[in-house]
């Protein structure tokens, strides 16, 4: 005995794709973009994690080799 299948009827195509996303996916992307932005324009309020001054010092090399800040 063989299953029976389920078939929908197609709605008929009119060129227009109707996509709904929920209102989340579009704000968090919006909100850490604006984040990261606020810390790249005010790089002074940015502390380290670690207190290593290695990791300080290469940091500051990298951005003086980006910027030619000397």
């Amino acid at each position: 005995m063989s299953a029976r299948t389920h078939t929908r009827p197609h709605p008929a195509t009119t060129g227009r794709v109707d996509i709904r996303m929920p209102w989340w996916a579009l704000v968090l992307p919006m909100v850490a973009f604006a984040a990261l932005l606020l810390l790249i324009l005010n790089p002074s309020d940015a502390q380290a994690a670690t207190a290593n001054p290695a990791l300080t010092q290469l940091f500051d090399w990298i951005q003086q080799a980006l910027y030619g800040i000397r």
